[in-house]
């Protein structure tokens, strides 16, 4: 699948995804929230924590911000945050209210606080110029990428930074083809391993179609470019299949 140019993108995302994105993600990470993170590291073959690590050492916090995290799933940013500067004030906001109660005992058994909110990231019920720093982790797949990160830049004060991981697009067409190749197999093996309910399992080709339709690494700094980000860098790992963004408002 040939996604169409960058320019009219988001309009067929939008007519592909949206029933998707509306009707049945939320039933998918209610089913999948109790074991997100195992699944994640089988299907990363041992390699979830090293990607955590190095999305990490792209983020720069200072004592005191206030720091958001956007789809923050089950809090591993969050979490993160606050083992690195115990000082900072994390907030986290995502649909699915089984995802963060996990995330709410993960970060409760640790002794940290964050404060979560349930709801649409599509419009963030922050005011204009409020966070330090914003974070978005393997969740830009299922948005609708330029409303998301237009509302993001609206909640960051001037100079604050947005920092965004997620699976993409590789430019290199053979690449592409064995990663979709493997990840469809890494879909059959965890939802046969734990066991995944009937949303899960419906959505399997969903996951495949969505990142054969997202941006490639370039592409989403153009979109980062468009929208009015400041100071636009880009990392990839694995032949362009991860990559790390990071932008200044």
């Amino acid at each position: 699948m040939n996604p169409p140019p960058v320019a009219t993108r988001e309009i067929a995302r939008e007519e592909q995804f949206n029933d998707v994105w509306s009707k049945e993600l939320n039933d998918v990470f209610a089913d999948v929230a109790p074991y997100y993170d195992r699944a994640n590291h089988v299907a990363s073959l041992g390699l979830w924590n090293r990607f955590l690590r190095e999305f990490m050492a792209t983020v720069d916090v200072r004592s005191g911000e206030r720091v958001l995290d956007v789809c923050a799933g089950t809090n591993a940013i969050g979490i993160a945050l606050l083992k690195r500067e115990p000082t900072l004030e994390v907030h986290a906001i995502d649909r699915s209210a089984a995802m963060q109660e996990v995330g709410r005992q993960r970060a409760e058994a640790l002794g940290l606080r964050i404060r979560s909110v349930i709801g649409d990231v599509h419009t963030l019920p922050f005011p204009d110029n409020h966070f330090d720093a914003v974070t978005l982790q393997f969740a830009s797949r299922h948005l609708r990428v330029r409303q998301v990160f237009a509302e993001i830049r609206r909640v960051l004060k001037p100079g604050g930074r947005f920092y965004h991981c997620d699976m993409l697009r590789p430019a290199n067409r053979t690449v592409e083809v064995l990663y979709y190749a493997y990840l469809r197999f890494c879909l059959w093996f965890t939802g046969f391993l734990f066991r995944s309910g009937p949303a899960a399992l419906k959505c399997k080709e969903y996951f495949i179609n969505a990142l054969q339709m997202f941006y490639s690494v370039q592409e989403l700094c153009d979109v980062l470019d468009d929208l009015g980000y400041r100071d636009v860098t880009a990392k990839t790992v694995f032949a362009g299949m991860l990559g790390f963004h990071r932008a200044a408002k």
